[in-house]
């Protein structure tokens, strides 16, 4: 399970995630499992059904949601940018998940055959790592196709994650079969979702590079008044102080800066280069902060539909600020 994580860090060309955050994302993943427990007891104890049902019907959907509020968190916190990253921190949380499970198991049942632990190891494992990361890819999809973060948007993926879950628990075939089906077919989703992000992310790293690159050039040229966002913020003389205006212009500038750089950094590690960051990336960081503390929430409300303050831009953002 966990050589199959690292598997998966090791194909994503742009490194999107670090080693130390996803050792924090499979501890969460540990914690899920801890609540998981109390929550089936609890729920065992409320239902009042025998155990073959709780787990075919019932465990799957109370897994999947307290698996699932690790990622909602990391997208809403905007530490997920592409799906490529989704699936990782997806696999992540799975696998802290079953490391817990298999050694309460271990506990239980400390005599059980070989045979038993290659089943638990490299299916039921396995399958948590990667019903979680369809919940994250299909979540982060969602979100982005219809633009909204209420957290209903997220129950198409929750469901779909716990009838996989449960197909696997009811076994309809025999339980090897379903592990070696677990180990052909997973490998394939997520093969085919890292292709495709890779595609995606080259393609908005190209254009969006170059739509940043000109809006700097119009700043530092003086035209950037000429552009539909200049000419807003000309607009706004009337609501908001002259410092205030200018601290706007500088904070744009200085967004656009960065996000160039972060776009910059991930086209080299597309081809295979390890780009190291300048030391003054931090003092850059903590300007922005200022700049956004100066410029308060209704300002920066005014100015976010012309500096991109999507959810890939957040991304990139962070990713940068946590290599500074």
């Amino acid at each position: 399970m966990l050589v199959f994580l690292f598997v998966l860090m090791y194909m994503d060309v742009y490194k999107l995630v670090r080693i130390h955050f996803v050792i924090w994302v499979i501890l969460g993943g540990t914690v899920t499992a801890i609540a998981s427990y109390f929550a089936s007891g609890f729920a065992l104890d409320a239902l009042n059904i025998e155990f073959s049902s709780y787990t075919h019907y019932v465990a799957p959907l109370i897994e999947e949601f307290i698996k699932s509020l690790v990622i909602v968190y990391l997208l809403r916190s905007n530490r997920i940018g592409f799906l490529v990253d989704s699936a990782i921190m997806g696999f992540a949380v799975g696998a802290g998940f079953a490391m817990v499970e298999n050694l309460y198991y271990l506990y239980l049942v400390p005599n059980a055959s070989v045979a038993i632990w290659l089943i638990r190891g490299f299916g039921t494992a396995v399958m948590h790592g990667g019903v979680t990361a369809i919940f994250a890819v299909l979540a982060l999809s969602l979100s982005e196709r219809y633009l909204k973060t209420g957290f209903l948007i997220y129950f198409p993926a929750l469901l779909a994650a716990s009838i996989l879950h449960g197909i696997f628990n009811q076994f309809p075939v025999s339980p090897v079969f379903c592990t070696l089906a677990t180990l052909l077919f997973l490998p394939l989703i997520l093969g085919a979702v890292f292709q495709k992000s890779v595609s995606a992310m080259h393609d908005w790293l190209e254009v969006d590079f170059d739509a940043n690159e000109e809006i700097l050039e119009k700043i530092h040229t003086g035209q950037f008044t000429q552009s539909k966002a200049g000419q807003f913020l000309l607009d706004l003389h009337e609501r908001f102080d002259g410092l205030i205006l200018a601290d706007m212009l500088c904070y744009i500038r200085l967004h656009v800066e960065l996000t160039m750089r972060a776009k910059g950094m991930l086209l080299a590690r597309e081809y295979g280069m390890d780009v190291q960051i300048d030391e003054d990336v931090r003092e850059k960081f903590v300007e922005l902060h200022e700049l956004e503390s100066n410029i308060g929430k209704a300002g920066m409300l005014a100015i976010k539909p012309y500096i991109n303050l999507n959810r890939k831009e957040l991304w990139q953002l962070f990713m940068l600020e946590g290599q500074g």
